[in-house]
């Protein structure tokens, strides 16, 4: 399922959500490309969308929830790549493997 929170969250000059998916990155990239949201956007584990893109996202049949629910579901589904983790690091493994971009 694809998750958005409320754009709340200010930087360079706007509101931002995030946007993520509690089942696959496969179903986020692909989610994140109809939502004309550049691959950049990407950042470990969710899309940073800019609040014009909001209402489309939920159009797009995206579900909205709290941020601190959003996290919790993105941590429950194993698919929460936190800052701290190296992914460079040897003895790093992250569940989902085969989802990975």
């Amino acid at each position: 399922m694809i998750l958005v929170d409320e754009p709340l969250w200010p930087a360079r000059g706007r509101l931002w959500s995030h946007l993520v998916s509690d089942l696959s990155y496969a179903e986020l990239h692909v989610f994140a490309e109809m939502l004309g949201a550049p691959r950049r956007a990407f950042d470990r584990d969710h899309y940073d969308i800019p609040e014009h893109r909001f209402r489309s996202a939920l159009w797009l049949g995206a579900t909205l929830v709290r941020s601190r629910d959003l996290a919790a579901r993105l941590r429950a589904s194993g698919l929460r790549r936190p800052k701290h983790r190296r992914l460079d690091r040897p003895g790093i493994v992250l569940s989902r493997a085969a989802d990975r971009p």
